[in-house]
């Protein structure tokens, strides 16, 4: 059965319609296709808000693409037929104040292809949110018909259908004749380009002379500054080398060993240059033997002189320390003479505060004396207000006893009038009742000549009754015979409803064990492929395994061959090094030879082997050994010329040395 949001507004009217003269529920369900509980919610719905609000979303909107709109669209397909609905909605809405949305294109495109296939098949939708278009290979809609609205038929003129035929049909021969005449066009214009496009005499003819010419000055630039870029490339190519050849040998002076030879031919050099300073100096001595008399009787005129000198400035400076006694004298006769005007002026200034000080205290005085006076003025006032307010409380005492007096009074009276209204009253119940017994009497004479009349009356009021509930009882008869027939429908429905949902129950959990029975083949299949692909990798990964095992070993075997290589290669570069290094060397020490400088710190350090260690040497190498713990730091070398008398000392180097000196010399 249809649900509340499937429902149009006119089938909302319907059951409101029905529902209204106070039906049963089954009725207007009935009538439209939904179910009791649709009809209860559109119901309840109007009778809150008084009108029929559609849940679906756009549902009863007017078209958001008119005749105009279908026919862009038309043309906008036809021009690109690949386009996707995102695409099409974007050329659509780009000439129009209208947007359209992408849903609203997709369904007006669907029918756009469905009426081109053939026009007289229109689709049809399933009523519903979301619900799938279901029409059938011949074009009949499945759908129950639905009766249509006059008022929403659009009747198209004869012109406009043509129109509409030539465009869906891809006909427009105006469009085709403005097509080829630009064709024309274009191929004329193309023909006269080829034509005139070898003619001197023209604008374009000259314009060819002038670019081929600046082409052949642009080649003959591009060859002259290719020629530059070459002797520029060479003469980089010489700076390059000679920067590298200097860097080589800047790089070379870096090494140890060459920084070691280098330091030793500087203290070659430290000791030449001292022997020259020595030999400087003996010379000196000599030559100043002769000249000593002269400079020492100089020195003694000179001391003269500077005594005699010191002598006149201690006086003048003992001058001047008296002229600065007197002037400190003067200053301090100068300071007491302030201070006793200091003193003087601040016991001025002390009386003139005591005195300030005085008149503070007596204003003091009197505005305590002020404070006093409104204390006691103050007290004065709170004291009356107290008695006042004591009086005035009195007053309202008295003023509410009298009040009170009045009310008991008013009570009193009010009591009083209650008495006398209830004896008043009961002497008008006494004068009523025996006015009643006066008209019960006239009324029972009267009745009693009335009672035929009465006995007739009665008769016919009695029929009249029974006719009358008859009638009533015929009624509800009938209301509750309607009553169980509204529930019999409605037991009727329910029963066709819930054997329904029943059936809708039973087709679901078959399908849903066909489901999980399907679901269960393709679980197993997909198992045996699953472990059919494991079973597929375990063999290519132990491929692979074996693969790499085999390239791992060839890799071993290759870094053991690169490491001989490395060390054949390490030992001709250590071979090619001391050569180098031996070479320089020994063209340093001969031209040191020629200069006359001692040689042996030279010979001493071209003797060193490779290597910034300290260790003994091995061959041409001088390794390092470093300690074993987590610093790595080099050993220390600690032979020095006391070491090797302390090992002489602890070491037997010579046994004669020894016994003579423990004292074992035995003379023959």
């Amino acid at each position: 059965m249809g649900k509340c949001k499937d429902l149009s507004k006119f089938d909302k009217g319907q059951i409101l319609m029905a529902r209204r003269p106070d039906q049963s529920i089954s009725k207007p369900a009935v009538l439209v296709g939904c179910s009791r509980s649709a009809v209860v919610s559109i119901y309840q719905k109007w009778s809150k808000e008084g009108t029929v609000v559609d849940r679906r979303q756009g549902h009863g909107k007017p078209r958001l693409i008119n005749a105009l709109g279908e026919r862009r669209l038309a043309r906008v397909i036809r021009s690109n037929r690949r386009a996707t609905v995102a695409q099409i909605a974007e050329e659509v809405n780009s000439g129009s104040d209208r947007k359209t949305s992408e849903y609203t294109m997709h369904d007006e495109s669907g029918l756009f292809w469905q009426k081109k296939a053939d026009p007289h098949k229109i689709r049809q939708y399933a009523p519903g949110k979301g619900s799938s278009r279901k029409v059938n290979s011949e074009g009949v809609n499945n759908t129950p018909n639905l009766p249509v609205d006059l008022h929403k038929v659009t009747v198209l003129p004869t012109s406009e259908w043509r129109r509409i035929q030539d465009s869906v049909n891809h006909v427009n021969k105006q469009h085709e004749r403005l097509i080829a005449a630009a064709r024309e066009r274009e191929v004329m214009h193309l023909r006269s380009k080829e034509v005139v496009k070898n003619w001197s005499n023209t604008i374009a003819g000259q314009r060819q002379k002038k670019l081929e010419a600046r082409k052949i000055r642009e080649e003959i630039e591009e060859d002259e500054r290719k020629q530059i870029d070459l002797e520029e490339a060479k003469f980089q190519e010489m700076k390059r080398k000679e920067a590298i050849e200097r860097a080589k040998t800047l790089q070379y002076y870096q090494i140890d060993r060459v920084k070691g030879f280098h330091s030793a031919l500087l203290m070659t050099e430290v000791l030449k240059e001292r022997e020259v300073q020595i030999e400087l100096k003996k010379r000196k001595e000599i030559a100043s033997k002769d000249v000593n008399k002269e400079i020492l009787a100089m020195i003694a005129y000179k001391d003269a002189l500077a005594l005699h000198q010191e002598r006149q400035k201690a006086v003048e400076r003992k001058q001047k320390s008296l002229e600065v006694a007197e002037s400190l004298k003067q200053q301090i006769k100068e300071h007491e003479q302030a201070r006793e005007e200091e003193v003087m002026k601040k016991k001025k200034e002390a009386d003139e505060l005591q005195q300030f000080q005085e008149l503070y205290k007596k204003e003091q005085t009197t505005r305590e004396q002020k404070k006093q006076e409104e204390k006691r003025n103050i007290m004065k006032t709170y004291q009356g207000h107290l008695s006042n307010k004591k009086i005035i409380q009195a007053a309202e005492a008295e003023k509410q006893d009298l009040e009170e007096e009045r009310r008991k009074l008013f009570v009193k009276a009010k009591e009083k009038m209650l008495k006398l209204r209830k004896q008043k009253e009961a002497e008008m119940f006494r004068e009523v009742q025996r006015h009643r017994g006066a008209l019960v009497d006239k009324l029972a004479a009267y009745h009693q000549e009335q009672t035929t009349n009465e006995e007739e009356l009665i008769s016919m009021a009695a029929a009249e009754a029974e006719a009358k509930q008859d009638k009533q009882q015929c009624e509800k008869e009938e209301k509750k015979a309607a009553i169980l027939r509204s529930i019999a429908e409605h037991r009727e429905a329910v029963q066709k409803e819930l054997k329904y949902k029943e059936q809708e129950e039973k087709q679901k959990a078959i399908e849903m064990l066909n489901a999980k029975k399907a679901s269960d083949i393709i679980f197993l299949q997909k198992q045996h492929i699953k472990a059919q692909k494991m079973k597929e990798a375990a063999k290519m990964l132990q491929d692979t395994h074996v693969h790499q095992m085999a390239e791992k070993h060839t890799q071993v075997q290759i870094m053991k061959k690169q490491d001989q290589e490395f060390e054949v290669r390490k030992a001709e570069l250590i071979a090619e090094e001391e050569n180098e290094f031996q070479k320089y060397a020994k063209g340093v020490i001969e031209k040191a030879s020629e200069a006359q400088r001692n040689t042996a710190l030279l010979q001493k350090a071209s003797k060193k082997g490779i290597g910034g260690g300290l260790g003994p040497v091995f061959g041409v190498v001088r390794p390092s050994y470093l300690v074993q713990d987590q610093s790595g730091v080099q050993l220390p070398s600690y032979v020095r010329s006391t070491t090797q008398g302390i090992k002489e000392l602890n070491e037997t180097t010579d046994i004669q040395e020894s016994n003579k000196r423990l004292g074992f010399t035995w003379v023959l």
